[in-house]
């Protein structure tokens, strides 16, 4: 069982990273108060990428795998904090939670893996093989698994553990993320004169409705890959009396195990095809987006918004080693999937590595207003880190 004495420290550096504002591109306060801790709490080396990602490391006495923690520090914005009953940067504690934006999502499982690694290499004394890398990551909330990226480029992890929220129950999978863009293009006009010109929110009309035709793709663990419409722009706007010549919408894609950027695009290409053959004047385009984002270092931080999904078996071996030590600590957690995307994408849908998910908190309390972590997760959580740890590392 965790001490009382380590129970009060990941509840304090928990309250301590959400008192610092950390929206995306201002994360530096909460990577300093990492660092602090890290260096403080035997960790043997500490790094800031040049996105801001800060990386502490502790290495055992015997070569064996390299176990990486990933837990992201950027939080989404609180709009109004009126409307908030706590203080949504005090880290309040009330009735067993600390309330506070990132408390779920995801400063708490930040607080957990900073602590779980220190504990354990203090209990072990570090003999152990193998090493321990615990990462806060910048900019997930704008585009996952992005940043993440440069992260297993300088760690080479064998084994990545997601802390996204998930109730202490393993998460073997994820649906990925992409959100694809369809342009349509007209001929400017009078609105007085408007068959003069092309309207292209007409032409955009046509396509969004020949696009709901398109049966989505099904995976029997992950579920449906969901194809939403979630806006719709014009050009000129205002219009004044501006027949517009553009129009520009936005889908969020929900993306299954093996579906490429190509095989995403293909159908909606086909309909594209044909209703340009259809008709002459229709004019469009399909792409994914790009986004652009300036770190708290100074540096830009891009990619395209592509985020690929993953699952493994959960009689993968690794799985197993882990659902086996946490029975034995007398845990019983569920093995199943994220609703949500994670910066898994990257690791697991892009570079193809051993990864799991196991974070404290509920999913549904992320981006919420009173957004709250019970205290009885977070220290749950600092165990179970703790047990994975003893279940990958020799």
């Amino acid at each position: 069982m965790l001490s009382e004495e380590r129970k009060q420290d990941v509840i304090e550096l928990c309250q301590d990273l959400v008192k610092s504002y950390s929206y995306s591109g201002n994360e530096d306060e909460v990577a300093r108060k990492l660092e602090t801790y890290y260096r403080a709490h035997g960790f043997d080396d500490v790094k800031i990428d040049q996105y801001g990602n800060i990386i502490g490391v502790i290495r055992g006495r015997r070569k064996g795998p390299k176990l990486l923690f990933d837990g992201h520090i950027d939080t989404v914005p609180v709009p109004d904090p009126s409307q908030w009953s706590h203080d949504p940067f005090g880290g309040e504690i009330v009735d067993g939670k600390i309330y506070g934006r990132g408390t779920s999502d995801m400063k708490g499982a930040d607080a957990a893996m900073a602590v779980a690694a220190a504990s354990y290499a203090e209990d072990t004394g570090k003999n152990f093989g193998g090493e321990i890398y615990v990462a806060g990551v910048v900019h997930e909330e704008c585009f996952e698994g992005v940043a993440a990226r440069s992260i297993s480029a300088a760690v080479q992890p064998d084994y990545v553990i997601i802390g996204e929220a998930s109730e202490l129950n393993l998460k073997v999978g994820q649906r990925g993320r992409g959100e694809v863009v369809v342009e349509t293009f007209g001929v400017p006009a009078h609105s007085a004169n408007p068959e003069k010109g092309v309207n292209a929110v007409y032409s955009m009309c046509r396509l969004v409705e020949a696009i709901r035709t398109i049966k989505p793709t099904h995976d029997d663990f992950l579920g449906d890959g969901i194809l939403e419409l979630t806006d719709v722009k014009s050009a000129p706007y205002p219009g004044a009396s501006v027949v517009p010549d553009y129009c520009r919408a936005t889908y969020d894609r929900r993306l299954l195990v093996g579906e490429t950027r190509e095989s995403v695009l293909a159908p909606i290409q086909e309909i594209i095809d044909r209703l340009s053959a259809e008709d002459p004047k229709f004019k469009a385009k399909v792409s994914f987006a790009r986004g652009h984002e300036k770190c708290y270092t100074g540096e830009t931080i891009e990619g395209e918004r592509f985020f690929p999904g993953w699952a493994y078996d959960e009689k993968e071996d690794y799985i197993q080693a882990v659902k086996k030590e946490l029975n034995a600590m007398g845990f019983e957690p569920e093995i199943t999937k994220y609703n949500f995307c994670t910066n898994g994408s990257h690791y697991a849908g892009e570079a193809g590595i051993k990864t799991i998910g196991m974070g404290p908190s509920r999913e549904n309390l992320a981006h919420t207003i009173d957004e709250y972590i019970e205290i009885d997760q977070l220290t749950g959580v600092t165990e179970r880190y703790m047990g994975i740890m003893k279940a990958l590392l020799f």
